[in-house]
């Protein structure tokens, strides 16, 4: 595969920014984006955010409409290196576990698991029930990844954006991708686990 390619999902869940940051982080990569969006995505990012869909979709190589099926992505033969879907739905991570694949979001990322690529999950939700954490095992037995974005301290954050940044940074890297200036444990100060002991 000489073009390197990842999908990028945004379902319903709140979190919409996460989905633009990874866009935006991926932008000045070398790798051709794909975006898929659910309803509920449009939905959330008409309340949370002040993003316009055409500012969205400028961010990506490929727009996909979550109807069409027929799509590139909806294919075992495009090749890909994975699938990133932030945020991820209890919903679509349902979908997912169960193999329901009646729309392109989850029918990419159904795709992305029979053929053993990578596909990281950005799940938000809290508390979870019982059927939520059995929808994850079933994930992470076929080989997926669940990724709840999860705030790292250690960095210091002084913006809701830093927080973003790093959570959707720490994401790609499941991707060996590799996000310039994205903040690692002892970088700021070398502080070191037997420091803190």
């Amino acid at each position: 595969m000489t073009t390197r390619r990842i999908i990028i999902g945004i379902s319903g869940a709140s979190g919409f920014q996460y989905g633009v940051k990874a866009l935006q982080l991926l932008k000045p990569m070398d790798i051709e984006v794909h975006l898929v969006m659910s309803r509920g995505a449009e939905v959330t990012r008409a309340l949370e955010t002040d993003y316009q869909r055409q500012e969205v979709n400028a961010l990506a190589d490929k727009i996909h409409s979550i109807t069409n099926l027929g799509a590139t992505i909806s294919s075992g033969s495009f090749k890909t290196i994975g699938m990133l879907i932030a945020p991820c739905s209890m919903n679509t991570l349902g979908s997912i576990a169960h193999s329901l694949t009646d729309n392109l979001l989850t029918r990419a990322a159904d795709v992305v698991l029979k053929e053993r690529k990578r596909l990281v999950l950005m799940v938000r939700e809290t508390p979870l029930n019982l059927s939520h954490i059995n929808n994850m095992r079933c994930i992470t037995e076929m080989g997926g990844i669940i990724f709840p974005p999860v705030p790292a301290f250690y960095q210091r954050p002084e913006t809701l954006d830093d927080i973003v940044t790093h959570s959707v940074g720490r994401a790609l890297d499941l991707f060996d991708l590799d996000v310039p200036d994205l903040p690692r444990w002892g970088d700021r100060n070398n502080t070191t686990r037997e420091n803190l002991d």
